[in-house]
């Protein structure tokens, strides 16, 4: 079964710099640890415990896999898994100028 994953920048340095790399489970779990068996530190990245971790999106064909199941959401041949970092930032409202405050 191979699965297109899409690796983002900053996980880039676990692959060799590929930005997707191709892996195999019937599971999200399981493509973690096949993802894990040949791009050594990548899976403590994405997953704490049984869950994804906090600031990980996962979207399965472009579907959040939080609205799925998770972790043990199903996965067949030719799917498209892409991993995103969460972003979060931007400035206090006190530095905002007072039309947008």
């Amino acid at each position: 079964m191979a699965i297109e994953v899409r690796i983002p920048t900053i996980l880039r340095t676990y692959t060799d710099g590929a930005k997707a790399v191709q892996g195999s489970g019937s599971t999200l779990a399981d493509l973690f640890d096949d993802l894990e068996s040949r791009h050594a530190g990548i899976k403590e990245r994405l997953v704490d415990g049984e869950q994804l971790r906090r600031f990980v999106n996962v979207y399965l064909n472009d579907e959040d896999v939080r609205f799925l199941d998770g972790i043990t959401t199903k996965l067949t041949d030719g799917d498209h898994i892409t991993i995103l970092p969460a972003v979060a930032g931007g400035s206090p409202a006190a530095d905002r100028p007072a039309d947008l405050a």
